[in-house]
């Protein structure tokens, strides 16, 4: 009995949390940082802004994908000059069969990775624009030829992604400095929280609701 009780003690610990890290991730990422170091023009970087359908992979060869949840609307800071920008556009559709058991309740229709390159103004905002099915079915049929345009705040179109081939990626915009390399190590050999950020990060959609169910039972 003992040993039940405090099992359900630390689940409800770590569903806690798991509830908090959420949060803080809507609150916190919500504009993200592009590049590594300090660079003199930061204070002059333009927006990007995506919404929760595209998923934001890569920037000017940085990974910016280490988020708990992988359909939220972010801004991206990026450097004045050239960028070039990686991503996949993916929705989520209700099934309306039935579903047996293990099998997912939702199908997902997923672009293969898009590219993007355009010249960013120091403090303008560009959004992405593209296509919004009204089903699933159009959705199918639109991923086999899909690609999104930039859009300034002046409605104007800067740019229109292509198939991105990462033999043809562009390097980091600005090194890591050895500040950055120590933090990172840290996060790795971090807290409970920072170790459970970076695993949920690499998880598979079907590993993350399998430990909700866990946690939250």
């Amino acid at each position: 009995m003992r040993i039940s009780r405090v099992t359900a003690v630390c689940k409800s610990l770590l569903a806690g949390m798991l509830v908090l890290a959420l949060a803080g991730c809507a609150s916190s990422i919500s504009r993200v940082e592009t590049w590594d170091g300090e660079p003199a023009n930061a204070a002059e970087a333009a927006t990007l802004k995506a919404p929760g359908e595209i998923q934001v992979s890569r920037v000017n060869g940085k990974s910016v994908t280490n988020f708990m949840m992988d359909d939220l609307a972010l801004d991206f800071a990026l450097l004045p000059g050239q960028n070039e920008v990686v991503f996949t556009y993916k929705t989520i559709w209700a099934r309306s069969d039935v579903v047996e058991n293990g099998e997912s309740k939702v199908h997902v229709v997923e672009s293969e990775p898009q590219v993007v390159r355009f010249d960013a103004n120091p403090g303008a905002v560009y959004r992405f624009d593209f296509e919004k099915p009204a089903t699933r079915a159009e959705a199918e049929q639109m991923i086999e030829t899909f690609s999104a345009v930039i859009v300034s705040d002046s409605g104007q179109e800067v740019a229109s992604s292509s198939d991105w081939d990462p033999r043809q990626s562009v390097a980091a915009r600005t090194p890591v400095t050895g500040a950055s390399a120590e933090g990172s190590g840290a996060a790795a050999t971090g807290t409970a929280l920072e170790q459970l950020k970076s695993v949920w990060a690499t998880a598979s959609e079907e590993e993350k609701r399998a430990f909700l169910r866990w946690a939250f039972e």
